[in-house]
């Protein structure tokens, strides 16, 4: 992943206020694209969208079928994106959201893609509820599970940050953990991707609805992305120390008053403070023209 790496620290060690409780198990990532010629990357991070596409909508299995023919799997990947990205407010970029978290996950954290959940946003609707991305880690021989929220906004104003900790709650509901975890099971990409038969086995028998979710917490991770349209980016045309520095101070009070809210709203759920958070913040200069140009390209895909 060639995006520049601002911040990637726990909370603890970055946040303004240490007295926020239970502030363990929460990390913030900042990433940002570069310049070429005073402006903005915006086809390198096209580029990156479209690389990553089908492994959010697609299953392993058709990505098997078309793995040398890179035209074709373009073109499967775009029949199977809902083109939300099209509707006003806030709903405009969301699958593109969806998509930049993905190959986050993958190239960042090393993650499986093990629910593609724009394919099965698509193709079942009971699978798509719940989380944005569903992932696998694997990591000196155990695993983790990462349930996303991905969104794509107009600032990261308080407003903006506070609509997402209600999906962030309902995701850690019980009921809702064990859907994802019946999702996980009962698909085949699990099987195809995890190639050990002990883990594949430690992974089945520890997200059977036979077990208690109380045991699982732990292992569950919650990135929180957030692409967004940013003033600072907007206004430069090449990334300066002085511009890196005015981001990164940014982003930790906006990761702070984030996770101030959260804690406040949903610490009750029990065994919160096992649960791993990771805030992720990518600004942009420009909203629109990063969705517009998305969804112009899925439309060209979409008429093949």
């Amino acid at each position: 992943m060639d995006f520049e790496v601002l911040i990637d620290d726990f909370f603890i060690d970055v946040c303004f206020d240490k007295t926020l409780k239970p502030i363990k198990n929460k990390k913030l990532l900042s990433l940002i694209n570069d310049f070429e010629d005073g402006n903005w990357r915006y086809q390198k991070f096209q580029s990156f969208i479209w690389d990553n596409i089908a492994e959010t909508s697609l299953s392993f299995e058709e990505r098997n079928c078309l793995v040398d023919q890179s035209h074709s799997l373009l073109t499967a990947a775009a029949q199977n994106l809902r083109l939300t990205d099209k509707l006003g407010d806030i709903s405009k970029g969301s699958e593109l959201a969806e998509i930049v978290l993905y190959g986050i996950m993958k190239h960042h954290y090393h993650a499986l893609p093990v629910v593609p959940k724009i394919f099965y946003k698509q193709n079942s609707q009971d699978n798509a509820k719940g989380a944005d991305s569903v992932h696998i880690v694997i990591e000196d021989g155990e695993f983790s599970l990462w349930f996303g929220e991905a969104k794509f906004y107009n600032s990261i104003a308080d407003a903006r940050l506070s609509s997402i900790i209600t999906s962030v709650g309902n995701s850690l509901k019980t009921d809702k953990l064990k859907k994802e975890n019946s999702i996980i099971t009962n698909i085949s990409d699990l099987d195809s991707l995890v190639l050990d038969d002990d883990m594949k086995s430690q992974i089945k028998k520890a997200l059977s609805n036979r077990n208690s979710i109380d045991d699982l917490k732990p292992k569950i991770n919650i990135p929180i992305f957030i692409l967004y349209e940013c003033d600072i980016t907007n206004q430069i045309n090449r990334p300066s120390e002085e511009y890196k520095n005015e981001l990164i101070a940014y982003h930790k009070e906006r990761a702070n008053s984030y996770f101030k809210k959260q804690i406040k709203s949903i610490s009750h759920i029990f065994d919160y403070g096992e649960v791993k958070f990771h805030i992720i913040l990518f600004p942009v200069p420009k909203k629109d023209i990063i969705v517009n140009k998305f969804v112009k390209n899925v439309e060209h895909y979409k008429e093949q």
